[in-house]
């Protein structure tokens, strides 16, 4: 008698396709979360898998902090397009505009104005669950994640109080105003998602792989320059062969000085990593708790 098993990407597939039509049988408004980021092209890759020969049942969104790198920007809209799915674009320009966002004086990043903006496009179309590509070793505090992740009607989350998630069944209720955030990627690994990158055949954005940057060092890392990073006289300032291993702001994103040039160049690099690839990103290294913070106020 023949059996059939699951190798290891199959079953994180299986389990998120499963996570994937969960939500479309249990919310009335969803979305799905976009950014042109390697974990989002792998939602978008499963949310086909999960719906297929139909359309994509919820629109994608992303929230521009304005800051985004022009090549995810390109990749975002032309990714959309393929799918022939409606993409939901709200910035943080728009909101510092409209009063929703209140910059800091001084302060030059936009991760908290991302909150504001984010939790309006849920007040404006009304949306009961945001799917996220968040995996649980990216950081300590997105480990703490379960599945389906409740946010109360201000938006936030309380680590201390979440949903038990028993043999893979899911409370999915929510009152009007609360929504829930769903993660189906929470038990890959960036190795994972690279592997999975290659056996689907996924395109990703060039910045992924190595490229001539000029980068200037900030905190033991390398910014790439561009015209939203202020400049010090003392800065030194390289023209480097570089990658990004996690995409945030273009003000944020630390670059890997990397000669990998293909998928597999990747995966090779990323067996002998000892650093996490979220120890690139300069707004994460602020303070151990930052994320947990913003997470409790409202972040993805």
């Amino acid at each position: 008698m023949n059996s059939y098993h699951l190798d290891h990407l199959q079953y994180l597939e299986t389990e998120a396709i499963h996570i994937m039509r969960e939500v479309a049988a249990e919310f009335e408004r969803p979305a799905l979360l976009f950014s042109g980021g390697k974990d989002s092209i792998c939602l978008l890759r499963l949310a086909e898998k999960a719906f297929r020969p139909s359309d994509i049942p919820m629109p994608l969104l992303n929230i521009d902090t304005g800051h985004h790198f022009p090549e995810l920007n390109e990749f975002r809209d032309q990714r959309a397009t393929e799918l022939g799915a409606r993409l939901i674009v709200r910035k943080v320009e728009d909101a510092i505009t409209k009063g929703i966002a209140v910059p800091r004086s001084g302060e030059i990043s936009r991760n908290q104005l991302q909150i504001p903006t984010l939790l309006a496009a849920v007040e404006e179309f009304q949306f009961d669950c945001l799917i996220g590509g968040a995996r649980r070793d990216e950081e300590k505090a997105r480990a703490k994640e379960r599945f389906f992740s409740f946010r109360d009607s201000f938006g936030q989350w309380d680590p201390k109080n979440q949903r038990p998630e028993i043999w893979n069944l899911y409370n999915a209720r929510v009152n009007p105003g609360e929504h829930m955030r769903v993660f189906p990627l929470s038990n890959w690994t960036e190795m994972d998602v690279w592997e999975y990158v290659k056996r689907e055949k996924l395109q990703v954005p060039t910045i992924y792989f190595s490229h001539q940057r000029k980068c200037v060092r900030r905190n033991g890392q390398w910014l790439p320059i561009s015209d939203l990073l202020p400049l010090k006289p003392k800065d030194e300032i390289k023209d480097l062969v570089v990658r990004v291993r996690t995409i945030g702001d273009i003000i944020s994103t630390g670059m890997v000085e990397s000669p990998a040039d293909s998928v597999d160049d990747i995966i090779a690099e990323i067996a002998a990593a000892r650093v996490t690839e979220r120890g690139s990103r300069a707004d994460d290294k602020a303070s151990e708790a930052a994320m947990e913070d913003r997470k409790k106020a409202g972040y993805f």
